[in-house]
């Protein structure tokens, strides 16, 4: 028999034999493509929570051409829930210049949940080194023709200086009017290579569908075993005129999965347009940040500015006060003491748990 031990606003299910194995949660949904066997990583003694269950499916048919494996769910393990009233919180700090700080403490900053002051902040880390988990997304439509190689090569190289062998994790999906899944899960940057380089231009435009479609059946079934940094990178203009489902509720299902999505212009007509905006939006809303290379060197700039902040991270959990398991959207505020001279940077809320 498993147990599901709470920790923050969901639960991670926990061998009952004690050797701390992850126990797989049964797939909620048809579409999800097995993941790409990799080593195993890293055990910690720190739970992570799962978020929310997801929303119903929305979406059409998505191709799978990438690598797969033979993991199998465990459909009849019989698992106990009990929900702990904790929040955990990703967040980065820059200072006026825009560089990283990273040597606060914990007495540097206080939490506001839903406009009170949390109750209690419970544990907090400088995280420059957790295991990530990784989606990159690339819009293949006809509207990014123009600079779509260099934008592989680019991605590529980010892959290669990310990745970490037996320790990290990434997936690829190239979307026009559907997702297309060309690298599955894998610490193998070599496989990973080579599904970025399968990414071929085609017709209309589905951004939202694909970042809806990565966070709830590829980055929130992924398995852990205690802290990860869950992260997508997407690469698109921005301009959606094929998606099933809306911008707020690919925001939505990217906050319920606790993903932070960093957005990248493939706009090169020198001016931010409309779609640009959608970027900003999105990646503000996850606690990302929206970059806009309108020059082709600063593609691989915009890159690199995303590998130094994911080791660059704080991690914090809290207690809120006045909590209520209703399901509700709560919004989050991390304030540094130090209110002129650092910034803060982290997702804008997440939504409670249902009874």
């Amino acid at each position: 028999m498993a147990a599901v031990v709470g920790c923050g606003l969901g639960a991670v299910a926990q061998n009952s034999s004690g050797d701390g194995s992850p126990v797989p949660s049964p797939a909620a949904s048809s579409t999800q493509t097995p993941a790409t066997p990799s080593a195993p990583q890293p055990a910690t003694s720190q739970l992570q929570p799962t978020p929310a269950p997801p929303a119903p499916g929305k979406l059409p048919a998505v191709s799978t051409t990438g690598q797969q494996s033979s993991t199998q769910e465990d459909e009849s393990v019989t698992t106990i829930v009990k929900t702990v009233n904790e929040v955990n919180v990703v967040f980065t700090v820059t200072d006026k210049h825009g560089r990283y700080v990273k040597d606060l403490k914990k007495e540097d900053f206080k939490v506001v949940d839903d406009a009170k002051p949390a109750e209690e902040i419970k544990d907090f880390r400088n995280q420059t080194d957790l295991p990530l988990q990784v989606g990159l997304l690339v819009d293949a439509s006809n509207s990014v023709r123009d600079r779509f190689k260099f934008e592989q090569e680019s991605a590529i190289e980010f892959l290669n200086q990310t990745i970490r062998p037996r320790y990290d994790r990434a997936f690829i999906v190239g979307f026009d009017v559907t997702p297309d899944v060309t690298q599955d899960f894998t610490d193998n940057t070599e496989y990973l290579s080579r599904g970025v380089r399968a990414l071929r231009p085609g017709g209309g435009t589905a951004m939202f569908d694909a970042l809806y479609f990565s966070c709830r059946d590829k980055l929130m079934k992924a398995p852990r075993t205690g802290p990860v940094r869950r992260a997508i990178i997407l690469l698109s203009d921005g301009d959606d005129n094929q998606s099933h489902v809306t911008r707020e509720e690919a925001i939505e299902m990217a906050q319920r999965a606790e993903v932070i999505v960093y957005t990248i212009s493939t706009n090169i007509s020198g001016t931010k347009g409309k779609g640009d905006k959608v970027l900003e939006r999105i990646a503000d809303a996850t606690g990302g940040h929206a970059f806009f290379p309108f020059q082709i060197r600063e593609v691989a700039d915009a890159f690199a500015a995303i590998q130094d902040e994911l080791r660059s991270q704080y991690a914090l959990s809290y207690k809120p006060a006045d909590f209520k398991t209703d399901g509700r959207y709560r919004t989050i505020e991390i304030v540094a003491m130090d209110r002129k001279n650092l910034h803060v940077r982290s997702r804008r809320g997440y939504f409670a748990p249902a009874r």
